[in-house]
């Protein structure tokens, strides 16, 4: 039986711990990124929305220093633009993205880059276009992503990555949504194994269960609680990151 109580109290320790900077190393992957300015704000987007369809099963921090090499360098910084990328030639795509490593499959993830930068520049424009279009309003752009023009974002629209870039935008990204307490959260590797060694699932469970149930399991624990779904990412995935050093009590 889950001991909601208990497991309650070590999320807010951990979250507190996490705001408290006593973690570890806390340096979030997408640290990595340039300057931006305010006249950047659909670079910013395409920022942090593009490399994110290319983060599976790889290491974050070396896509994001990737990401920010071919940002802030001119022959290869056009691969943000939207309207740019889904016009270039594959070839031509295919070395801007792999001149640095951003992509490491020469033609999956170009055919991913290039669907989704189609898909925004014939449906929207721009990634603000989109945002637009939504309202700024995590459940309308859910319902795009995820339902509407599920196939036209390749693996953004996973209910892991997606949920997570609605973290990064606003973290980021500079976009506020509205309804961003719905943010599910994003049970990859870190998150699964800090929901085993907390109780939220079983070690059984862990293998069994979907990425979407997991995230039910921690909606339902934390509904009552002051603390939302996608603000534990971060404290449980550097928790887990860092080897669970950060000692809770029992």
């Amino acid at each position: 039986m889950v001991d909601a109580t208990n497991i309650l109290k070590k999320c807010a320790i951990l979250l507190d711990a996490y705001k408290e900077g006593k973690l570890g190393n806390t340096r979030m992957p997408e640290e990595a990124h340039p300057a931006f300015s305010p006249k950047d704000a659909e670079f910013r987007l395409a920022y942090f929305t593009l490399p994110m369809s290319l983060n599976y099963q790889r290491d974050s921090y070396k896509l994001w220093e990737a990401a920010l090499r071919t940002a802030q360098d001119e022959e290869t910084a056009g691969v943000f633009d939207a309207a740019r990328a889904s016009t270039m030639s594959t070839e031509q795509l295919r070395n801007h993205l792999t001149k640095y490593k951003l992509a490491l499959q020469p033609n999956k993830h170009i055919a991913t880059w290039q669907a989704i930068a189609k898909t925004v520049a014939q449906h929207w424009g721009s990634f603000q276009g989109l945002i637009n279009a939504a309202h700024a309003d995590y459940a309308q752009l859910r319902q795009l992503m995820q339902q509407t023009h599920k196939k036209a974002f390749p693996y953004i629209s996973g209910p892991k990555l997606f949920n997570y870039w609605c973290f990064i935008l606003q973290a980021y990204g500079g976009v506020k949504l509205h309804n961003a307490t719905l943010i599910e959260i994003a049970p990859d590797t870190h998150v699964t194994q800090c929901s085993v060694r907390l109780g939220v699932i079983t070690p059984q469970e862990a293998d069994t269960l979907s990425k979407e149930d997991i995230a039910a399991r921690w909606r339902e624990l934390l509904k009552d609680s002051r603390m939302t779904p996608i603000e534990m990412h971060p404290p449980l995935w550097f928790w887990s990151r860092n080897n669970f050093q950060f000692q809770l009590p029992e």
